[in-house]
């Protein structure tokens, strides 16, 4: 399972989002079967992405980041993606 978010472009609108197969998720987005929100706002760049051995722990994960300040979701990605580098499809993704 994996958590994920999307961005516009860097320091852009965000979308989160939880999956079983992220390379498959992204795909649906950028093909727009994905999210109306991500759609609508252009946010369709991989900017992070975080692996769960189980359901539970993704959905819980997903559901603590959605509540999270703007600040700290930025930070989170940054940690990991300085540039908001687009990890999709030069990252494993399944």
């Amino acid at each position: 399972m994996w958590v994920y978010l999307l961005a516009s472009k860097k320091g852009g609108t965000l979308y989160v989002g939880v999956t079983n197969s992220l390379s498959r998720r992204v795909s649906e987005h950028r093909d727009g079967r994905g999210s109306e929100f991500a759609a609508r706002h252009g946010a369709l760049r991989l900017v992070y992405a975080e692996h769960f051995d189980t359901p539970d722990e993704a959905i819980a994960q997903e559901k603590r980041i959605k509540h999270w300040r703007r600040s700290w979701k930025i930070a989170l990605i940054e940690r990991a993606n300085l540039d908001w580098n687009d990890l999709y499809p030069t990252t494993h993704l399944d």
